[in-house]
């Protein structure tokens, strides 16, 4: 009696797919819906990658090595997002991995050298810093393919009447200096700085004095470059600094947009506290931050812990909330902005796209398939209703 093949096993297993699978050996299994998708399983290794991680991590890296292709990436996020495959007993998937193993072979693949896997304390200083260098010393040129002139890399709000992304970004930052009333002189701490535009914005137009931190050297190297050309070195001041390092208080303002995401459960009340402790009674901090919505399920998922953002974790909006009044905040606005964020990231993943050759010049083929999947993913997300983003303003009683 013959052995069953993988793609037999897969047939059997799946019988109603919505997407094909070509393998490099020739073998195929088409679509039963007559469309959708293919899944290009390139060599063995990308088999043996899932074979020895199964789920989410194992199809990551053979997605991020290359040994698994997509012809339409938008197309098979919208199969991950929608299809139901049947539920599969213990049995079935030790069949199913018997074929798998058969087709493999004795590999042991390597892993991809954009993956991280972290050690040490989570969310210790050394440990955050490590996590954000992965994520940002990638190249500045790199994010000047699909950010906007100013480098803004969080949410645009398009939902005030801006129609294009630096109009967004520009319209984001008013806010944020409107929400916190800035007035001439006075001192601000913007906590995640990036490359220092809302910084540059607060001081040109607001007449503040800013200092940002951030713990991204090359960052930090080209926000102040941006802030010798406006001409702002008296009133700006770049840091390579973690938030818990900050001695120099009061402030009379706090601005923390896209940074909260990664204190992580275990340290959202001492980053409420060491905020609060910065400023003075009566003294305005600006919470920006992506929040899940639905409880109950994990922080974050293997392929974003070991590719994209090690150790973020956005926590629920209650959480978040928690923390503030507890430190001794009062919040008096809360707003979201789920829809403007799909439409930030609709922007992103044009304007990435279309600078795809450069993009692999300067982070290398790994790296972009990491960002391609990953934009997408996160504007699945504000789109499903699984994550959404806010502003919290308050005041320090």
């Amino acid at each position: 009696m013959p052995i069953p093949s993988f793609l037999d096993e897969l047939a059997r297993v799946f019988p109603e797919r919505p997407f094909s699978i070509e393998l490099w050996n020739g073998g195929g299994l088409p679509s039963t819906t007559g469309g959708g998708p293919v899944f290009r399983v390139t060599g063995p290794d990308a088999v043996a990658h899932v074979l020895r991680a199964p789920g989410q991590l194992g199809i990551g890296r053979a997605y991020v090595s290359g040994g698994i292709e997509v012809d339409d990436l938008d197309a098979a996020m919208a199969v991950v997002g929608t299809w139901k495959p049947p539920s599969i007993d213990a049995r079935t998937k030790a069949r199913l991995a018997v074929a798998a193993a058969r087709l493999a072979g004795p590999r042991i693949p390597r892993r991809p050298a954009s993956e991280i896997r972290q050690r040490g304390r989570r969310h210790s200083i050394e440990r955050d810093a490590r996590s954000v260098r992965h994520h940002y010393d990638v190249s500045n040129d790199f994010f000047r393919l699909f950010l906007d002139e100013s480098l803004t890399y969080s949410c645009a709000i398009f939902s005030r009447g801006a129609s294009t992304l630096e109009e967004a970004q520009e319209a984001k930052r008013e806010l944020v200096c409107t929400k916190l009333a800035l007035r001439p002189g006075d001192r601000v701490l913007d906590v995640g700085c990036g490359w220092g535009s809302f910084a540059i914005h607060a001081a040109e137009r607001h007449g503040a004095n800013v200092v940002g931190i951030t713990l991204s050297e090359p960052q930090a190297r080209l926000a102040r470059e941006r802030v010798a050309e406006a001409g702002l070195t008296d009133r700006i001041e770049i840091r390579v600094m973690d938030y818990r390092k900050v001695q120099d208080g009061p402030f009379d303002a706090i601005a923390s947009i896209g940074m909260v995401e990664h204190v992580g459960a275990v340290r959202i009340d001492e980053y409420a506290q060491r905020l609060a402790a910065l400023l003075p009674p009566g003294g305005r901090l600006l919470n920006h931050g992506i929040a899940r919505l639905r409880h109950g399920e994990p922080e974050a998922g293997p392929f974003s812990e070991r590719f994209v953002w090690p150790d973020a974790a956005p926590l629920h909006l209650s959480r978040v909330l928690l923390a503030l009044e507890r430190a001794g905040f009062v919040s008096d606005h809360v707003e979201g902005f789920a829809a403007d964020y799909t439409r930030t990231l609709t922007e992103w993943i044009h304007r990435l796209d279309a600078n795809l050759p450069e993009a692999i010049r300067l982070a290398g083929p790994e790296r972009v398939r990491v960002w391609r999947l990953y934009l997408r993913a996160a504007r699945n997300g504000f789109r499903s209703g699984f994550t959404s983003v806010y502003q919290v303003r308050c005041a320090r009683a």
